[in-house]
């Protein structure tokens, strides 16, 4: 198993691997932060934009899994912690300053705006496109066609370690749950299931105490962009390792109101 919890370990490796990379992602604040990141190690790179999901269908599919009462549960912490967000942007700045990275887009890189990443219209950007290695984050789960139909391997971040936080939030439901030295996100491969491909690298780190659920997720995305990059360079040269790390498998996701009060 790689040593990854190092800081910077994309400063310790030899020129990038040539080839072509797709980023999927429904766009936002984390993910351009990650877009940036690669982009100074990677020549070659395009952006597939899907629009992101409504409240109302996301709390439609939660209520199918979860109930009513915990699908308005949700939505009502969803709500109060964008809400959240505003009070913690100068966390969030201090963050991305402090890990010598970028939240502005740039408009160098090509980017094709879909409405899903499921639709056909995607896969035929794929196909024209003809990635080495397609890069997943912040967007919705891929369907088992439009996996099938990407011919390279495809690699996700998730904020969160496999497989005890899968899922949402990760690196809140690891501190609730006393499991501090599991604050930390993971680069895996993508297979049909939420979180459940083989681990390529981990990396864990340690949330400063005026963070919250609001800048968690940045906080490991700016820890996390060289095990990405280290990923992907997998991918181009063919080298990657996936392995089924330990642990018991949990979906997560976001906490109910009550339960976040209660925690916050």
């Amino acid at each position: 198993m790689p040593d990854n919890e190092t800081d910077d370990v994309q400063k310790l490796q030899p020129a990038a691997v040539q080839g072509r990379i797709v980023i999927f992602t429904a766009g936002g604040l984390n993910p351009q932060v990650m877009i940036n990141a690669l982009s100074e190690r990677f020549t070659d790179i395009h952006i597939i934009k899907e629009l992101p999901e409504s409240k109302g269908e996301i709390v439609k599919r939660r209520a199918r899994r979860l109930g009513w009462i915990n699908a308005f549960g949700q939505l009502a912490t969803m709500i109060a912690s964008r809400l959240y967000k505003t009070v913690a942007a100068k966390r969030s700045a201090e963050i991305i300053a402090q890990h010598g990275l970028r939240a502005d887009e740039n408009p160098d890189i090509p980017v094709i705006k879909v409405l899903s990443l499921n639709s056909d219209e995607c896969r035929t950007a794929v196909e024209a496109l003809k990635p080495d290695v397609v890069f997943t984050i912040s967007c919705r789960i891929l369907s088992e066609k439009n996996l099938a139909a990407i011919p390279c391997p495809v690699i996700n971040f998730h904020a969160g370690i496999n497989p005890m936080y899968r899922g949402q939030m990760g690196g809140y439901w690891s501190l609730v749950e006393n499991d501090a030295g599991n604050f930390g996100a993971t680069v895996h491969l993508v297979d049909k299931g939420v979180d459940t491909g083989g681990t390529l690298y981990e990396q864990r780190t340690t949330p400063d105490k005026a963070d919250t659920m609001a800048t968690y997720p940045l906080l490991l995305t700016a820890a996390s962009t060289g095990i990405a990059i280290n990923a992907i360079e997998d991918a181009l040269s063919g080298t990657l390792k996936p392995h089924q790390p330990a642990g018991k498998s949990v979906l997560r996701f976001p906490p109910p109101v009550w339960i976040w009060l209660g925690t916050a």
